[in-house]
């Protein structure tokens, strides 16, 4: 399985969008502060994801979640 993912951090708010083959372990390397972005933002929630079949799939959801039309259809969701 392949997942796109969101996490907000408890500071600032601020949201960052991911992909990975491995959703726990990619949240296990943030918390241990192996992503710079993630390190320098401290505290966060997973606050939404999706599983795809297919890479490509994941990849495109990625792609455009990060959009100003995907990041309101985001919010719609949370």
């Amino acid at each position: 399985m392949y997942y796109f993912y969101v996490l907000r951090f408890r500071k600032n708010a601020k949201l960052y969008y991911g992909f990975s083959s491995n959703l726990k372990n990619r949240i296990r390397d943030h918390k241990s502060g192996k992503s710079d972005f993630t390190s320098r933002n401290g505290k966060f929630d997973l606050i939404f994801y999706e599983a795809y079949i297919n890479e490509k799939d994941a990849r495109r959801a990625e792609r455009y979640f990060k959009t100003g039309h995907g990041r309101e259809v985001l919010t719609e969701k949370l």
